[in-house]
């Protein structure tokens, strides 16, 4: 690998990496608050069960360059607006987080839940201070999953020309460079593992009752 071209685009690299990092982490964020509701009303409904989780999971059959090219006609955006890659990732983390969160919060122990009614917890203290804070795990684990899989999605935006790591993909096709994209490929694996790894030791900060090595 040719070092020099590294240390001389080492400011591109850094400016990429921030914006790849926000458009994975904001889309991932959001998602999740989207999720969270969607699960609760699939897990105390059984009958919606399989309308939500059923509708939420197509979503992650849409190709990410159709949606990326169909998104600025929905929202009145601009093709290089980077909104169009917030909403579209949004979709797919729903799209995976969902049935995660639902059957998370259905793997609480109904006499945990009944004990909770029987403290007279209402329905939304029992689901933010015991439901919700059990299924951490199960959640996070599907987190993990969404936060890796956003970083690769993200990387196709460059082909519609939203600057971030990807975009050194199609600056070494373009350029006939071997460099970038290696380091394009380099920086993403370590993102997503760094990113992995914050998962997983905010899920044995907030969840210290969970023996080592559950996520």
């Amino acid at each position: 690998m040719r070092f020099d071209w590294v240390v001389d685009n080492a400011g591109l690299i850094g400016e990429l990496t921030l914006a790849h990092l926000w458009l994975t982490l904001l889309p991932t964020l959001l998602g999740l608050a989207i999720s969270i509701p969607l699960g609760y009303v699939a897990y105390r409904n059984s009958k919606l069960y399989t309308w939500v989780v059923g509708t939420t999971s197509l979503f992650y059959t849409i190709p990410s360059l159709a949606l990326f090219i169909l998104l600025p006609k929905v929202l009145g955006t601009k093709i290089l607006d980077p909104m169009n890659i917030i909403v579209a990732l949004t979709i797919y983390t729903i799209a995976l987080l969902v049935r995660v969160i639902a059957d998370g919060l259905a793997s609480v122990s109904s006499d945990v839940v009944m004990a909770a009614d029987g403290m007279g917890l209402s329905k939304a203290q029992a689901f933010f201070k015991v439901e919700l804070p059990i299924a951490v795990p199960a959640i996070l684990s599907g987190l993990r999953v969404v936060v890796v899989s956003n970083i690769s999605i993200v990387t196709m935006a460059a082909v519609i020309g939203i600057t971030q790591l990807g975009t050194l993909f199609t600056l070494g096709f373009t350029r006939r460079l071997f460099v970038p994209i290696i380091v394009g490929l380099l920086v993403c694996v370590v993102l997503a593992l760094v990113l992995d790894r914050c998962l997983v030791l905010l899920g044995r900060v907030v969840t210290p009752w969970s023996q080592k090595g559950a996520l």
